[in-house]
């Protein structure tokens, strides 16, 4: 978000020397020779170098620490005129190939003339000594790329587009990126780039690309089915709803709907579902669904039709279990399909049954690899299983390919080496992940799926598990006997009445309800709970143990207001200690915090183990903060790992956190404020995804009423997917 200016003004400068430069954004901190003394700028300034000279548009300002700043919002840049300059530029390393001793040949050949040859005349720098052909060309090359990316700058910034935009682009258009953007401002709405439709929109305007273009028009219908993507987890739209919607945000006709419908199919951006009620897609959506489909009936088709009993009888004997007889349909399911699909809720032995069909599976020799896709859910399977699991994200390995986009490095082109590969919460992955990590299983490789359908669906598009169970296709095993022992828990039983629609009993050894009819005292209650009340009686760490649950962000009970509330209490500011700033929070040193998206970057080591990769809904302890060095120290669960400031935008405080990123995890206590608000979120699932995260202690504060009135709704959120059709699909 651009800040605004109360006092703006624009000064000049030359570039003395860059003490940060962030890649992703294009933020930097720079120091400028402004009217013969040094100062520092900050802002999206791209990627400056020493001794160009710029002209910046912004307003100073006094850094608490560091003295007067100007803080930049835009700026011009220009190549450096005059030796001196020229070989400050050259020498501060910003050309590959060009040290200090090769930019004094450079400029005491060729003088103001350097950029130019630079430029236009490779063969040129032959000429210099130890100079080859190949070098020379490869300097040229370079200089061409850096002038590129100026230049594409300069030109984005007319449309208020940031240095961070225009680099991101040049890596993947390159030279022809600015023709290209010229020609249609909406490929910057690509997903590596993600500029909003509504930006690429002004920039058309001020183009003179007319609006009923066949390149808005599909940009404008992609837009449509991402927004219903991200808002509403669909991979597809009915195309009557599509239609009206692509109407109203484009102010459209019906026949810039079949022209944006047209083009799109026929570039395979967008798919068409001809069926007795129409749906539109976009085409990765489709491809992941269709190939989702198609694995999974070849993988059921597999069966072999031994008798694995005896087998059965050995491992109860040598665990002392008696395993009831559902449990034994899916061992023995897994063991002679190719497929397995296991669900149900707590207390009803899932854990126990996969414990004998990996051990079964293991003890033939066979690879089973355990995945789930969250870190604090694949450790959670690990716990429970004693076997290692990797989240899906770490198994399949991430990478970069040419055009700097994230891959994964294992596909149908370097398969995983297993042959079994079992992956646990299955209701939290999302079309595209679950068909990522197929393509990269072997054809062969045996599946078991094991989740709860009436959990809350995944956070990204798509509803896969829900989708397999609805279309009754595929073979699917479903405990439902409660076990005597989990009968004792007023989670688990409440759990399970919760589910069937039926009332919970709002008083247990492990079940409490707390009523609170106003905000204020439900806070003040849930506050006192966390910080005093529990860890006074149940001898239990606020941090560590006890975990907030909010159905919603915003709103008195909401996570944001309640994350500042336990802040102040738990973690109060005190008069020496060091706090940053990072977007709506402020962080303290033992703050609980929760990274809030995907960072393959971000390097942490553990023991003597290290690695890349910080992940959407991992929560950590914020060790320490140094200023001076741009550096936060986060621990995840013994992954320490170091922030630079400008990455506190990922991180947001995690001593209440919604429902919905709780999935996956469990907390031995939970504190669940419920005092209502939007009917969409106050919901049966929601309400039974946060009970089944308490292992030993939930407390519910709030509105009797409020808890009666979400069992009642059980509108489960409605997701409009191609997969179920796909998979009753004979085809």
């Amino acid at each position: 978000m651009r800040r605004e200016l109360k006092n703006p003004e624009t000064i000049e400068g030359t570039v003395d020397s860059v003490t940060y430069h962030n890649e992703d954004n294009g933020f930097s901190v720079i120091v400028i020779d402004f009217h013969g003394s040094p100062l520092t700028v900050t802002g999206e300034l791209g990627n400056l170098s020493e001794g160009e000279e710029v002209k910046l548009y912004g307003e100073f300002g006094v850094h608490q620490k560091y003295g007067e700043q100007f803080y930049a919002v835009s700026v011009e840049r220009s190549l450096p005129s005059g030796s001196t300059a020229m070989m400050k530029y050259l020498s501060s390393g910003t050309v590959k190939g060009i040290g200090k001793k090769t930019a004094k040949q450079i400029i005491d050949k060729f003088g103001e003339n350097a950029f130019d040859i630079l430029e236009n005349h490779p063969e040129e720098l032959e000429k210099l000594e130890g100079m080859s052909k190949k070098k020379a060309y490869a300097i040229n090359e370079d200089f061409k790329r850096i002038y590129g990316i100026r230049e594409l700058s300069l030109f984005l910034a007319e449309f208020d587009i940031s240095p961070g935009t225009a680099a991101t682009a040049w890596k993947i258009w390159g030279h022809f990126a600015r023709e290209m953007v010229a020609e249609n401002p909406y490929i910057l709405c690509a997903e590596d780039i993600g500029l909003s439709f509504k930006k690429a929109d002004k920039i058309a305007e001020k183009l003179n690309i007319p609006l009923d273009s066949k390149e808005r028009l599909v940009a404008g219908a992609e837009y449509v089915l991402k927004n219903a993507g991200f808002d509403g987890g669909h991979t597809a739209l009915p195309l009557e709803a599509f239609s009206r919607e692509f109407m109203r945000m484009l102010n459209a006709s019906e026949n810039d709907v079949q022209t944006a419908i047209d083009t799109g199919t026929e570039k395979q951006l967008l798919f068409i579902a001809e069926n007795d009620s129409p749906k539109i897609s976009l085409y990765k959506y489709y491809d992941a669904e269709k190939y989702i489909a198609d694995r999974l009936k070849i993988s059921a088709r597999s069966h072999n039709e031994y008798d694995y009993s005896k087998l059965i009888e050995v491992e109860e004997a040598g665990k002392g279990i008696k395993y009831a007889d559902k449990q034994k349909e899916a061992i023995g399911y897994a063991l002679t399909s190719g497929l397995t699909i296991l669900t149900g809720g707590p207390g009803t032995g899932k854990t126990t049954t996969l414990n004998a069909i990996i051990s079964l599976y293991k003890g033939q020799g066979k690879v089973v690899q355990i995945t789930a896709p969250t870190g604090k859910a694949a450790k959670r399977i690990s716990e429970l299983t004693g076997y290692p699991a990797k989240t899906i994200h770490r198994l399949l390995e991430v990478t970069y390919d040419a055009g700097d986009k994230l891959v994964f490095v294992h596909d149908e082109n370097k398969r995983l080496e297993c042959d079994v590969c079992v992956i646990d919460e299955m209701s939290m992955v999302d079309s595209e992940l679950f068909s990522a990590l197929l393509r990269a299983l072997k054809k062969e490789c045996r599946l078991v799926l094991v989740g709860d359908s009436d959990q809350l669906p995944s956070v990204g598009a798509g509803n896969v598990l829900h989708d397999i169970i609805k279309s009754c296709t595929l073979p699917v095993v479903a405990l439902n006997e409660v076990f005597r022992q989990a009968k004792e828990s007023g989670i688990v039983t409440n759990a399970h009445k919760i589910v069937s629609g039926e009332y919970p009993e709002l008083k247990a050894e492990d079940f409490f309800f707390l009523q609170r009819l106003d905000s204020e005292s439900a806070v003040k209650l849930v506050t006192e709970l966390v910080c005093e009340r529990l860890p006074k009686a149940y001898d239990l760490s606020p941090l560590d143990d006890i975990q907030v649950l909010s159905p919603a962000r915003k709103g008195e009970v909401g996570i944001e207001s309640l994350n500042k509330r336990l802040q102040e209490v738990l973690n109060p500011p005190e008069p020496d200690a060091k706090a940053v700033k990072g977007g709506l929070y402020s962080f303290r040193v033992n703050d609980k915090v929760m990274q809030t998206s995907n960072n393959y970057d971000i390097v942490w080591t553990q023991g003597n183990d290290s690695g890349t990769g910080i992940f959407n809904g991992e929560i950590g302890i914020i060790r320490s903060i140094v200023k001076e060095e741009d550096s936060v120290v986060i621990d995840f669960d013994g992954k320490i790992a170091d922030y630079s400031l400008d990455m506190l935008r990922e991180l947001e405080l995690a001593y209440a956190i919604t429902v919905h990123k709780s999935q996956g995890s469990e907390f031995d206590a939970v504190v669940l404020p419920l005092l209502g608000g939007y009917e969409k979120l106050y919901c049966r699932n929601l309400l039974y995804t946060a009970v089944t995260r308490a292992k030993k202690l939930l407390v519910i504060v709030g509105s009797r009423n409020v808890v009666c009135k979400m069992v009642d709704n059980n509108l489960q959120t409605m997701r409009y997917t191609l997969l179920e059709e796909f998979l009753k699909n004979d085809s």
